[in-house]
């Protein structure tokens, strides 16, 4: 099939790359002419695991083509995804869909005889489909053109294996023509097990900010259980685990850490709050998760303070990963973003490392410094922290590396065993332990 992904964000480039790669012909479509230019040269504008060799073997052989040229793309296409973004607009808790709007005139300019599935992969409120359709259909006649929600599941890190092992492929129309079209897209995934799902546009966008909502509350959740674990001595990897072997919970999500950050459930779950007060509905659970993610940073911060017992100035504090997870570069909420400077301000002296390099966030706080491998960064440390559970962090011998005594570890992701960490005696404090 004839594929137009607009938008080299995350979940464009990752869904037009893993569709060409399984035989479809796809142009992905950017305004930005730098990352076009970079892309035709195999370099990809994000961190994840196996794109950018997927991207030069489809490119080579001819599937995958970018371009700037939005008119031509869409001219040529049968499919048309909407990738752009949809970011928390300013001073409110909805999202800017001004992108999505943009694009879709456009694209209703560019729709001449041939039937189009016009897509919207971006995160987008309930009812958006309802005003593209409208958009589209003020200059274009309906039988040129269907309007079709197909939410993204992807996970930073992980997005390629999760396009091709997908849990469950939502699509949302109620056009019979559009549903056979792309469930036959889809079939080398449906084949290998996939859940297919067709409902109502509308469902469909709201099936994604429910998923994103919901997993945003089992993080919540299990990082208040780990504050009232610190207090009453109890291990909340124990209550994970106990309560992870329940079928109806599920261990996953379940892991005690920083706030919950990246592309995904910091605006998603405003959005669907937003969504929801204009409905007159009071998402009241939601609202709290919110707020008690906003307030993790800051309880952490407190908590790293005591363990220094509140001599801050002039300490050497190294942070392992600053990126809100691991196997992505994504900073947008992650808690370092919060911490980092604030400890700098207290007169701590930062080093900082992170497998996706310097951060450009960073660069002008005083005292803060990135430093390009392991040893390196955390040599003179009074205090490790780390931030983020990459795998180049979980054995790392710290008495070896470290040249100060007393040094203590601060393991945010509970990578650490308490019980090995008191037996080399290394001052050790984790999450919810």
């Amino acid at each position: 099939m004839k594929i137009c992904m607009i938008g080299t964000g995350y979940v464009g480039l990752v869904s037009g790359v893993c569709f060409s790669d399984l035989g479809n012909d796809v142009v992905c479509v950017d305004k930005d002419l730098n990352k076009i230019e970079n892309l035709k040269k195999g370099i990809s504008p994000i961190y994840e695991p196996g794109l950018s060799e997927l991207i030069k073997k489809n490119y080579k052989i001819g599937r995958l083509k970018f371009s700037t040229n939005l008119k031509d793309s869409v001219i040529k296409s049968d499919i048309i995804f909407i990738c752009v973004g949809t970011p928390t607009k300013k001073k409110t808790n909805a999202a800017d869909l001004s992108q999505v709007f943009d694009v879709s005139k456009k694209i209703s300019r560019f729709i001449k005889s041939k039937f189009k599935i016009i897509i919207t992969k971006s995160t987008v409120p309930v009812t958006t489909g309802d005003i593209i359709e409208k958009i589209i259909s003020k200059g274009k006649s309906k039988k040129l053109f269907s309007v079709v929600s197909n939410p993204e599941f992807l996970r930073e890190g992980e997005a390629i294996r999760d396009f091709i092992y997908p849990d469950r492929i939502v699509i949302g129309t109620d056009s019979s023509r559009s549903n056979k079209i792309l469930k036959n897209l889809y079939s080398p995934l449906i084949s290998k097990g996939a859940k297919y799902i067709n409902t109502t546009r509308r469902a469909s966008e709201l099936i994604k900010y429910a998923s994103n909502s919901f997993l945003a509350t089992k993080i919540t959740f299990i990082n208040e259980i780990a504050n009232l674990c610190e207090k009453i001595n109890i291990n909340v990897e124990d209550i994970s685990i106990g309560m992870g072997l329940d079928k109806r919970i599920g261990s996953r999500f379940l892991r005690a850490g920083p706030a919950y950050g990246g592309s995904c459930f910091p605006k998603d779950t405003k959005a669907i709050v937003n969504t929801a007060e204009k409905f007159k509905i009071n998402l009241s659970l939601v609202k709290s998760v919110i707020k008690s993610n906003e307030k993790r940073s800051l309880l952490l911060l407190n908590k790293l303070i005591e363990i220094l017992k509140g001599k801050i100035k002039n300490k050497n504090i190294c942070f392992l990963g600053v990126t809100f997870k691991a196997n992505t570069d994504d900073m947008r909420d992650s808690s370092a973003l919060a911490m980092i400077p604030s400890l700098a301000k207290k007169g701590a002296k930062i080093n900082y490392y992170d497998p996706t390099g310097e951060k450009n966030v960073f660069k002008k706080i005083k005292n803060v410094t990135f430093i390009n491998n392991i040893k390196s960064a955390i040599h003179n440390s009074d205090l490790v922290i780390i931030h983020t559970e990459w795998n180049d962090f979980k054995s790392i011998n710290f008495k070896s590396l470290i040249k100060k005594k007393n040094f203590i570890v601060y393991d945010m992701r509970n990578i650490y065993s308490p019980l090995k960490m008191k037996k080399a005696k290394i001052k050790y404090f984790g999450i919810g332990r």
